[in-house]
């Protein structure tokens, strides 16, 4: 059954508060309900004077890694002097993040007059369209409008799901990045990454130049087709450019990186794991391919210092050590279990795990078992959210009764986890080292984070 519009009759309400604006935007289409088109946000964006095509963008698609690296990306451009929006999606713990201007997200004031500045389209859109704009989509014409107003310089712009009919696709990026490709959200985008391509191609477009992480074979077919079809330059992790050399750090890991135009040696990362530097070296890629040149040695490291990824393989407390990882599919769970392996040693480490229902939550439990002493299986405030009971259900097929225990209250269940890892000798484990790793979902690890500051 169609939904029907708002009455275009009736204005729309403008907001006054930080609520109002998050109340009218949930009460829209939520993003987990899609319908493959542009049509409404080319709408949305055309009403308002389409803002996208005032400033320069890149691009970032992939299966995971596309919010690290698009912070990358941004804080290498902001070291050049240029103004930036970015744009990135989820939110871990409140949705104005989503849009930042200088590196910023949006005050509260802020997140309001951008809502407010395109809430009087929103129902003309809905009025028209056959189907109501989403949130997504609303979000989007929020940000662009707010870049455009800036103004920006350019705009670092993370897609939310897929590519080519995903709502942030009313921009032609000068850079598209196309992030290892693997299988996630199943229903909308296809069952094997060669298909999956396809639809993240889309961001490449005439003119661009694709900066290609490494991808296996059948998904680089994809998307050199796609290159070859409009005619876009090209730069490739591992033939164009890549990462030389990593050593883990204390407080990060050591890198040489070669670029697109240069080697830039002796950089520090503040993050976790190959992945990370995986992520480095195609930020770098697409910076240097967006200026056109190499970039200077001592603007690449202090850039790269400066960089950070909340949950992101974050440690949030000490006494006993919490680190949140928001890996949600069985690719980013590798990445998560090889830069544990590689970057800590933590005996024992004990998991908290929320999921949400869509997901491959098996997958998730087969990478990570070897990696976890004992497993408390949660659950987060999203109506999505998978139960703590179903999760341990198959949680215990394959760890054992003897690992899994079921918490569904968060705040419990991390406190419980807490104690487990303080008490090594309870599960048979030397005390000293111990560990408590919150994932499964962006929003176990949101929700995760804003008690975990509140407690520090």
């Amino acid at each position: 059954m169609t939904e029907l519009p708002p009455d275009p009759a009736e204005p729309a309400r403008l907001a006054q508060t930080f609520a109002e604006v998050e109340d009218a935007l949930l009460s829209r289409w939520p993003e987990t309900k899609l319908e493959p088109s542009l049509d409404r946000i080319q709408a949305f964006t055309e009403l308002l004077g389409d803002p996208q095509r005032s400033f320069r963008s890149v691009h970032v698609t992939g299966t995971n890694g596309k919010t690290s690296t698009s912070r990358m990306i941004e804080t290498l451009l902001r070291a050049l002097d240029l103004r930036t929006g970015r744009f990135t999606s989820p939110h871990l713990e409140k949705m104005s993040e989503r849009i930042s201007i200088d590196g910023e997200p949006l005050d509260d004031e802020g997140f309001v007059r951008a809502f407010n500045d395109v809430a009087p389209y929103t129902h003309l859109v809905d009025a028209e369209q056959e189907h109501p704009l989403s949130f997504f989509e609303t979000i989007v014409g929020m940000a662009y409008a707010s870049f455009a107003e800036a103004p920006v310089d350019v705009a670092v712009v993370e897609v939310g799901m897929g590519g080519a009919w995903d709502a942030t696709n009313v921009i032609d990026a000068d850079v598209a990045v196309v992030l290892p490709i693997a299988v996630d959200h199943e229903k909308y985008l296809g069952d094997d990454p060669a298909t999956i391509a396809v639809e993240k191609a889309g961001i490449i477009k005439p003119g661009s130049v694709a900066v290609l992480a490494e991808q296996t074979p059948e998904v680089a077919a994809v998307l050199m087709a796609r290159v070859a079809e409009v005619g876009a330059s090209v730069a490739r992790e591992g033939v164009e450019f890549g990462v030389a050399a990593r050593t883990p750090a204390v407080g990060g890991q050591m890198l040489s990186l070669q670029g697109v135009h240069a080697r830039y040696d002796d950089v520090f990362l503040p993050l976790y794991g190959a992945h990370q530097a995986q992520n480095a070296a195609v930020a770098l890629a697409a910076v240097e391919s967006f200026g056109s040149g190499a970039l200077d040695d001592d603007l690449v490291r202090a850039a790269f210092a400066e960089v950070t990824s909340p949950g992101r393989l974050e440690i949030i407390r000490r006494s006993p050590t919490i680190v949140l990882d928001a890996a949600h599919n069985p690719h980013g769970a590798e990445a998560l279990a090889a830069a544990l392996e590689d970057s800590f040693a933590f005996s024992p480490l004990v998991g908290v795990m929320g999921v949400m229902s869509d997901k491959d939550h098996e997958g998730l439990l087969n990478v990570l078992e070897p990696h976890l002493t004992y497993l408390v299986c949660t659950q987060n405030s999203s109506s999505r959210s998978m139960s703590a009971a179903t999760l341990a259900r198959t949680a215990t097929e394959i760890f054992g009764e003897d690992r899994v225990s079921v918490v569904p209250d968060l705040a419990e269940a991390i406190d419980r986890a807490a104690t487990l890892a303080e008490a090594g000798e309870a599960i048979e484990v030397s005390i000293g080292a111990g560990a408590v790793l919150v994932t499964g979902s962006v929003v176990t690890v949101g929700e995760a984070r804003a008690m975990l500051k509140g407690r520090r």
